[in-house]
């Protein structure tokens, strides 16, 4: 990668950085003791659990700590320039024309109430002196660039008429309309799918070698620093554990902490009952309880001793469809349409975990919301348990397939109504359904499955603000349970959780699949993670049914073109199978 030799002064660097945040109860120290160096031409990667102070160091160095945040000590010199003491207009000055943030979240970056053209011209002519559609037309190639297609006729479409990882690309595009000599990016492949983040990562290496830029990476992905980064800084509770090289420390890591982080991450080369946890942080525990006796295990009279026929799916849909209109007209030659999903067919088992893979965009997310009642298809069928789901018209028998069928959302928090108490959020749907004969064998109920998921039952008495991202999709889980369901939707159940907290949702749900029998449609877009949660996997490429095959046969002996593609671009780190399972093991190898 390209280094500015003529001036090895450092692009960034952070001095003894101390940020806090006092309070009623005293003040919290987010992150102490920070020292880092980025220069131009390099790609410093970020890493570390949830809280440990990541995102906190990209805050103070843009200058966008939320109150009462502060900085206490040290600095922060943009090439010899001190930033973190300037006022607004001083940070207003640099921020965005010499320094530019992708942060994790698009929705947070995009205003809802313009279009993608409006917002990225305006950025556009606010630094740079365009006339209108010259700034337009550097719009449509930055978009172009990241990846998105069709970009002529996309430009003027809304923030939500795309896909998540769509949104994605668009914020990356922003960013770059100011070219920034440093870019601080903070999970911005989080909700990315293997192809795009291929392409994402490509693109931000290749802005650090052309165009000499400095960028810091912040992610829980370690195949990503591993492909990425130049060096690689290790962050546990707020201070700097270990820094080096990315070779260095991938392959022969010195603290624990790094070398269980590395640990934890899924395998794709071979199939574990369990996922591996940071041993280093905390033991793993496991749900206990004895299905026969345990609620969960039990069922109202109107399902007990029903299970599916010998031989007959649980869930089979046919020719599915799924046609949205973007511009609507009385004259059938000027509406505008596409089909997001296409003739699709798919049969899942009883007891089945089915892994749905694909890019952003191809579908996935519009299949599960069909099968999980959320919308009407344009065409196709599907039968649950027999039974012709789209065809029942008595309220009551929609209700009894509902409960049956329920559904764990990519963001824990959006999903979840931050102005009801946890209690509450659970008892809902068994209220709903009239699982409980009165409140207090409800509450006993909602206790119970704050225990199963290892939240106590304590946690029901706060708000899902008070929880991390791992703990709010913990209360998730323990929603969708309390119906008792058959048949479990995770679309992207943790996309967003580093690789501990992952591991332990993953877990939670393998040992709860086995218990209950449950079915799964597991969808995501991380094929480690598919690789050992499925036991079959269905690929989908634009709305479009490509490849269905078992899980060990897809990944070892791919048929279609799109699925070698796919699993080709995948962010390959591994281990020794002995020393993954110890947690804090042997050093780890790239393969």
């Amino acid at each position: 990668m390209k280094r500015d030799t003529e001036n090895p002064a450092p692009l960034l660097e952070i001095t003894g950085l101390k940020v806090e945040y006092p309070g009623r109860r005293g003040t919290f120290v987010a992150v102490q003791d920070i020292d880092l160096v980025v220069r131009r031409g390099e790609i410093l990667g970020l890493v570390g659990e949830s809280g440990a102070g990541k995102s906190t160091i990209g805050s103070a160095v843009m200058g966008l700590l939320d109150a009462p945040g502060r900085i206490t000590a040290g600095h922060i010199d943009l090439e010899g320039q001190r930033i973190d003491a300037l006022d607004a207009d001083g940070l207003r000055n640099i921020r965005g024309k010499r320094m530019s943030m992708i942060f994790q979240d698009p929705l947070t970056s995009l205003n809802p109430l313009y279009t993608v053209e409006q917002q990225l011209v305006e950025t556009i002519r606010t630094h740079k002196p365009l006339s209108a559609t010259a700034a337009k037309r550097e719009a449509i190639e930055l978009l172009r660039a990241v990846g998105i297609p069709d970009p002529e006729q996309r430009i003027s479409q809304y923030p939500h008429q795309f896909s998540g990882g769509m949104r994605q690309r668009v914020v990356i595009a922003l960013v770059l309309c100011t070219d920034p000599d440093l870019i601080i990016a903070d999970e911005p492949t989080t909700a990315l799918d293997v192809s795009v983040q291929a392409q994402i990562l490509d693109l931000i290496k290749k802005l650090a070698a052309e165009r000499n830029i400095g960028v810091v990476l912040i992610t829980h992905d370690m195949g990503v620093i591993a492909e990425t980064t130049n060096r690689v800084a290790v962050m546990y509770r707020g201070r700097i554990v270990e820094t080096g090289e990315t070779q260095q420390i991938i392959t022969s890591p010195r603290h624990d902490y790094t070398k269980s982080l590395i640990g934890a991450v899924p395998r794709a080369d071979l199939k574990l009952h369990r996922f591996p946890r940071i041993s280093y942080i905390e033991a793993e525990t496991r749900p206990d309880f004895n299905v026969k006796t345990h609620w969960l295990g039990t069922t109202r009279a109107d399902l007990q001793g029903k299970t599916v026929a010998a031989g007959k799916p649980l869930v089979a849909i046919d020719g599915l469809g799924m046609r949205f209109v973007v511009r609507r007209s009385l004259l059938p030659r000027n509406r505008v349409s596409f089909d997001a999903v296409k003739n699709f067919s798919l049969d899942i088992g009883e007891g089945e975990v089915l892994g749905l893979v694909g890019e952003s965009g191809s579908g996935k997310s519009t299949v599960a919301k069909i099968l999980s009642g959320l919308y009407q298809p344009s065409s196709g069928n599907m039968t649950f348990d027999g039974e012709d789901v789209f065809g029942l018209t008595r309220y009551s028998d929609r209700q009894a397939i509902r409960r049956q069928v329920q559904m764990i959302f990519q963001d824990p928090y959006s999903s979840l109504n931050p102005r009801m108490r946890v209690d509450a959020i659970v008892a809902e749907p068994i209220r709903h359904h009239h699982l409980a004969s009165g409140s207090a064998e409800t509450k006993s109920i909602v206790d119970d499955l704050l225990e199963l998921v290892g939240l106590g039952k304590a946690a029901g008495r706060k708000f899902p603000h008070e929880f991390s991202g791992g703990q709010r999709q913990r209360i998730s889980i323990a929603r969708a349970l309390a119906t008792r369901p058959r048949f479990l939707i995770c679309d992207e159940p943790t996309s967003a959780l580093d690789v501990s907290i992952q591991a332990q949702i993953l877990n939670l749900l393998k040992d709860l699949q086995e218990a209950l029998r449950l079915t799964i449609l597991f969808i995501s877009h991380d094929l480690p993670v598919v690789r050992q949660m499925c036991d079959r996997v269905a690929v989908m490429k634009q709305g479009e049914l490509c490849e269905l095959a078992r899980t060990d046969d897809l990944f070892e002996r791919p048929q279609h073109p799109y699925t070698c593609e796919l699993l080709r671009l995948m962010p390959k780190i591994s281990a020794p199978a002995r020393e993954r399972d110890k947690g804090i093991g042997a050093s780890p190898q790239l393969l």
